[in-house]
């Protein structure tokens, strides 16, 4: 991002830091070096997130389970909270949290995602109440299904693995570029919404009603963006890596556990 704006000749309106959103220590440092470089904080975006293996829940690893915790709801927590405290000394600022899928209802297979995004909705609609006189706005974006390496580069529970490859269509067939969602981002942080808070913006995905009339259509389509991907060098190809089961149903069953 930083050398993208500096391409454009904004060397001055660009700058980053590695910054691990779930240690609060390194999110201060965060924004301190925002504030050395250009005085103040006026806009603050809580887009970190990891999605764990697709898998039943007592199977995934508690290490794996507990890094999407800690990067969805404490990185959120951690941001919201530093971003608050710049807002409140300077008078107002704005601050935009991203769900996800699962913010509004519960995703079997993939519940450490979901259930994060859930708490954040949560989290943020709470947030914009408590600010609502403050001269912040409070904001929540669900940025729909977007080609990042968080969906195409997927880990999946031992046996797990084949239920993920229909999510290769999916992706193909209704992905979006990061540039959608980031215009409204950029529409949240803009003047539009001043005076404003606790606004819910969703990037919806199309969603297709599949006919017998659809499935030929949608076989059809597919083919069109195979080769459209290969002829202008685009990656959508489904990666997924196998994790090991954390729970051995061999080792229960054989002593008489339940």
């Amino acid at each position: 991002m930083r050398g993208a704006v500096e391409g454009l000749g904004g060397s001055s309106l660009a700058d980053g830091i590695a910054c691990d959103v779930g240690d609060a220590v390194q999110v201060r440092l965060l924004a301190e070096r925002a504030v050395s470089r250009f005085g103040h904080i006026d806009i603050w975006v809580n887009n970190a997130g990891l999605s764990g293996p697709y898998g039943p829940t007592v199977d995934v690893p508690d290490d794996q389970y507990r890094a999407v915790l800690q990067t969805n709801i404490f990185g959120t927590y951690h941001g919201s909270r530093v971003a608050l405290e710049h807002f409140l000394r300077n008078g107002g600022g704005k601050l935009t949290n991203l769900l996800g899928r699962g913010d509004k209802q519960p995703v079997p297979l993939q519940n450490a995602y979901a259930s994060s995004k859930a708490w954040v909705r949560a989290f943020t609609k709470a947030l914009a109440e408590e600010y609502r006189d403050r001269n912040i706005g409070v904001f929540a974006l669900n940025p729909g299904l977007v080609l990042t390496d968080m969906v195409l580069n997927v880990s999946a529970i031992a046996g797990y693995e084949d239920r993920m490859h229909p999510f290769e269509t999916i992706t193909r067939m209704w992905g979006k570029p990061p540039e959608v969602p980031a215009q409204r981002a950029v529409w949240l942080a803009s003047g539009a919404t001043d005076g404003k808070t606790g606004i819910e913006v969703r990037v919806l995905n199309v969603l297709v009603v599949v006919t017998r009339a659809a499935r030929e259509l949608i076989r059809r389509l597919k083919r069109a963006l195979l080769r459209h991907d290969a002829r202008t060098g685009t990656d959508r190809s489904l990666k997924v890596n196998t994790v090991v089961p954390a729970f051995d149903r061999t080792d229960r069953q054989s002593t008489g556990g339940v």
